[in-house]
């Protein structure tokens, strides 16, 4: 072996493959002279040293169909091409992502992420604790992502970090009612940011409200509210009283220590008098009325204030509205078109075709096929209104009354120049909806759609017999288009679930 160097490999038979026999001392002798070049020894002629090329295989091909399991990632990830696929890229996320993690997962799956290592041990009870807990009869067995009342103490005790968010449902159970106490009471429960209490028509403890100045959130349900215990809400956004009874000076104070208050939803609320709102800050409401009682709800001063919803108003003749002053209003509905109750003020003047509401842009509207001049007596308040919601229904018929009839002779405004869509749910094609439907297609001027949701799949046969049933031939705006969208799950006015969602521009447009 030269120094440093490594043993030759052994020429190959060209043949074969194997290693060529070692020449001897005769067959050295006659091989051609060596020549020497810059210290290197040059053999004329001199076998490869490399093998001759191989026969390439070729590669097996794909069966037509058929799919290799894990496709390109899954054999990175078993030939080890990936380098760091199998590297746990949850843990190297920092301690506080990890515990705003654990803080959105329901209590019993954010308590099992203790047995994962040490570390999430730790994580857990520095975490922002989200506790769930329902009580329910004995035969009804509790969710898997709540816990029950005997088993909140102990998580009390061994989670040393702050709480987020507190889900405390019971029946009218004293025992667990006395339990409330200590856990309201106690310093893990201290700075709350949302809860949801529930008390089986219980009086409201006044230790549920110890966390009010770091409140988010608030949902109270299934309780009497009394008003001489309400404090402040500095931070408080979303507001929700679901089955409450509260005196009106109550909930006049109630409203005037949440300072930051952006949406507040009503729904069932006994009161005795009428529920005045004033709020600087307010921003959208939803209302529900409370059956067969008489309900009055008054919005007094809300400058900021831009939607105001009414989901599942049935009971129209029991409802009183009021808007008093709003300047920002946008937003108004569901309403049914024969009820007179609802009242629109500009300060202390009525709404009239002389004082009307400029700033509504969208209105949704409950209607039954005949009652079209009741809508058109409507849209003269809001003579800068945009876009229109009717949704059909023959409930709607039973509150028959004399109506005005629509005089060509005074025109409403919003169909000269400002209403360019229109929504009808729940069409039927048929009847009174069509004629409905048609006095918007030969008279909406400015209209750009026009959009049918209705049960079913509608054929092009079907869509061209609605289209002669609607003139839409002799259209007041050329420009308008018709859409007929299937709607398979029977479809109610909703928009509850968006009092809260501010982000969301148009409450009533369903997906």
């Amino acid at each position: 072996l030269r120094r440093g160097g490594r043993r030759p490999t052994p020429a190959l038979h060209p043949g074969s493959g194997l290693p060529a026999p070692t020449p001897s001392r005769v067959e050295r002798a006659r091989q051609p002279p060596v020549a020497r070049c810059g210290g290197r020894i040059l053999r004329p002629n001199r076998p490869s040293r490399q093998p001759p090329a191989m026969e390439k295989k070729e590669a097996p091909r794909a069966t037509p169909g058929k799919r290799e399991p894990g496709g390109i990632a899954g054999k990175q990830a078993r030939t080890g091409d990936c380098g760091e696929a199998a590297e746990d890229f949850i843990s190297r996320l920092p301690d506080a992502v990890l515990c705003t993690i654990i803080s959105l997962l329901p209590t019993k799956d954010g308590g099992r992420t203790q047995a994962l290592s040490r570390r999430w041990r730790r994580l857990w009870r520095s975490a922002p604790l989200n506790l769930e807990v329902l009580t329910r009869p004995p035969d009804d067995p509790i969710p898997t992502h709540s816990v029950t009342p005997s088993a909140v103490s102990d998580i009390i005790s061994r989670h040393h970090g702050p709480a987020r968010r507190f889900y405390f449902h019971c029946l009218r159970d004293d025992e667990v009612y006395a339990q409330a106490e200590t856990w309201f009471l106690s310093r893990a429960l201290a700075n709350l940011q949302e809860l949801d209490a529930s008390y089986g028509n219980l009086p409201l403890l006044p230790s549920a409200l110890r966390a009010a100045p770091t409140l988010l959130v608030a949902k109270i349900s299934h309780c009497d509210l009394p008003g001489e215990i309400v404090p402040d809400f500095p931070l408080l956004k979303q507001l929700t009283l679901l089955y409450v009874s509260i005196s009106a000076d109550g909930f006049h104070t109630l409203l005037s220590s949440c300072h930051a208050l952006e949406s507040l939803c009503m729904s069932q609320v006994r009161a005795a008098g009428c529920l005045r709102v004033s709020s600087p800050t307010l921003r959208s409401i939803g209302f529900r009325d409370n059956h067969s009682e008489e309900t009055e709800l008054v919005i007094e001063d809300a400058p900021r204030l831009v939607r105001l919803l009414l989901p599942y108003c049935y009971q129209d003749d029991c409802v009183t509205i009021r808007v008093i002053w709003a300047p920002k209003l946008e937003i108004m509905g569901p309403f049914a078109a024969f009820v007179s109750k609802v009242l629109l003020f500009q300060r202390k003047s009525p709404v009239s075709s002389a004082n009307s509401m400029h700033t509504v842009k969208v209105l949704a509207l409950r209607s039954s096929g005949d009652k079209l001049h009741a809508v058109l007596n409507i849209l003269r308040w809001f003579p800068c209104l945009e876009k229109l919601y009717v949704t059909f229904h023959k409930r709607y018929e039973m509150g028959a009354k004399d109506e005005p009839q629509y005089d060509p002779r005074h025109p409403i405004e919003c169909l000269q120049t400002h209403l360019k869509n229109v929504v009808f749910k729940l069409y039927w094609g048929n009847g009174k909806q069509v004629d409905f439907a048609r006095f918007f297609v030969l008279n909406a001027e400015v209209l750009n759609k026009i959009e049918f949701e209705v049960h079913g799949d509608y054929s092009s046969e079907s869509v061209a017999f609605q289209h002669r049933l609607l003139h839409v031939k002799n259209r007041a705006s050329r420009d308008a288009q018709f859409e007929f969208r299937s709607m398979r799950v029977r479809n109610k006015y909703l928009g509850d679930e968006h009092i809260h969602d501010l982000s969301v521009a148009d409450p009533f447009r369903q997906p």
